[in-house]
């Protein structure tokens, strides 16, 4: 999604902010949100709540008044929220202590592993493996996972629990086509799992297959009520009535989707062309590219927002599929190019980052990468910035889905500073240290401090630095 900068800066920089949090900086990097914050003594006294806590002044950097709480980006969906809570299955059946053997203070012990494997039954070193799987999967170690899971199916290769896992590793790391084999296994093992049913489902839809993922939602939905799977086969129902009528054409990297008769041939064409020119360019800009055909939709603006429940703001959409809205289009003008690589750079940055990218960083590069700059709104930002009136990084973090047009765009404005701060400053190289990192699990603090050494707090100073030295306040 992307929204274009309006005059919000001003309006937030110049207005009163009442019920603004206090944010207790530490200097640990970590922040603390407090409704009312004092001195006492060598002591902050802060309150949250009905609830008052104390906390050294050594160990605080900073206080800021009137910040953004957490709350702003509160019905943001969390990137792993993805699938249904799986309900313990007895085809793993193991000792209860297995998972304290396996997994020592937050980390897997190898050499437990081997040791289990050297001399357990073939079916408990499958669970020890799949222990491990489960956890790198959980701490958003995909490549790990994926490794540990694949050598649980060599011990126990018809366990549907380890066979959902796999294919979830699998469809995370965009291999949907060989995740859907493993998951219609499972299914095929375990026709009255919910959980078989619900991954199955998650898969085809992931390949483009909608009405069989619709299928086999249902499925799981007879077997066991989910919320989750319920939302996307909603999701599913309204694609497929808005899409009934549609056509496929393919190129070398995207399989488009489109209404007959309300786009013309040419433009169809000239939308492929455009997208595989951005394809290559993203390529040798990231150094990695995806490894299955893209799908691409092209709607009407009502359809549009029927189906992906978009905020009124966006102009398109990047879901695992690409979502554009065309309406009144007839040629690929440049801000339409410019929309085309912007979400299909999310396609990359995922691909790099296994969807463990924050938004902040997701919608900074695309933004880049369409390229864009800040340019006339660089004065405003930095005159907000100066005024520590912006908006916590750690704020920025979840889906932008939910905010307002004007937050939208102060959130998509700081992103890009953001972003225009990490490529002007170390190149656009850092941005694939950073997204590796993302991707072997690593939070983004960490992984900030790993490749440009810094944590939240400095790297928004650096910013506002920054925005003041290009753009002036």
């Amino acid at each position: 999604m992307r929204s274009c900068v309006t005059s919000f800066f001003l309006l937030v920089l110049f207005s009163a902010t009442p019920g603004g949090a206090d944010v207790i900086h530490l200097k640990n990097g970590r922040t603390i949100w407090a409704d009312h914050v004092q001195e006492t003594g060598t002591h902050l006294q802060y309150d949250v709540g009905d609830n008052s806590y104390a906390i050294p002044k050594s160990l605080v950097d900073r206080v800021e008044q009137g910040g953004v709480p957490p709350q702003f980006a509160s019905a943001a969906s969390d990137a792993h929220d993805d699938l249904p809570t799986f309900v313990p299955n007895q085809d793993l059946a193991s000792d209860a202590d297995l998972p304290a053997k396996i997994i020592h203070e937050g980390h897997v012990d190898r050499d437990a592993l081997s040791s289990l494997e050297s001399t357990a039954k073939p079916q408990t070193t499958a669970a020890a493996y799949f222990i491990a799987g489960k956890h790198e999967l959980e701490s958003g170690n995909l490549p790990q996972a994926r490794a540990y899971l694949d050598s649980a199916l060599r011990f126990q290769s018809d366990s549907p629990t380890i066979l959902n896992y796999y294919a979830v590793v699998l469809s995370r790391m965009g291999r949907t086509r060989e995740a859907l084999s493993f998951a219609e296994r499972s299914a095929q093992l375990a026709p009255d799992s919910a959980d078989s049913f619900a991954v199955l489902g998650f898969v085809q839809f992931a390949s483009d297959r909608t009405r069989d993922a619709i299928r086999s939602w249902k499925r799981s939905l007879q077997l066991r009520p989910d919320a989750t799977v319920q939302r996307y086969l909603d999701k599913a129902e309204r694609e497929r009535k808005a899409e009934a009528d549609f056509t496929e054409r393919a190129s070398n990297h995207f399989t488009l989707h489109y209404e007959g008769h309300a786009t013309s041939d040419n433009l169809r064409r000239s939308i492929l062309m455009t997208l595989e020119t951005a394809f290559d360019d993203l390529s040798g800009q990231l150094g990695v590219s995806p490894r299955e055909s893209i799908s691409v939709f092209l709607y009407t603006e009502q359809a549009f927002f029927d189906v992906t429940q978009a905020p009124a703001w966006s102009t398109a959409l990047n879901d695992g599929k690409l979502r554009i809205p065309i309406q009144g289009v007839d040629s690929v003008t440049p801000e339409l190019a410019r929309v085309l690589k912007h979400e299909l750079s999310h396609s990359f940055i995922n691909q790099i980052s296994h969807g463990r990218c924050p938004q902040w960083l997701h919608e900074g590069l695309a933004q880049v990468l369409e390229p864009r700059n800040l340019s006339g709104s660089g004065h405003q930002l930095a005159r907000l910035f100066a005024a520590d009136r912006e908006i916590p990084f750690n704020a920025l973090e979840g889906s932008f889905a939910h905010y307002s047009s004007l937050e939208a765009s102060l959130a998509y404005a700081e992103s890009l500073a953001a972003a225009e701060y990490i490529n002007e400053t170390y190149g656009m190289s850092e941005f694939r240290r950073i997204l590796e990192r993302l991707g072997e699990g690593v939070s983004i603090e960490p992984a900030l401090r790993s490749t440009i050494h810094s944590d939240y707090a400095h790297f928004q100073t650096d910013i506002g630095k920054f925005l003041a030295t290009k753009y002036g306040t």
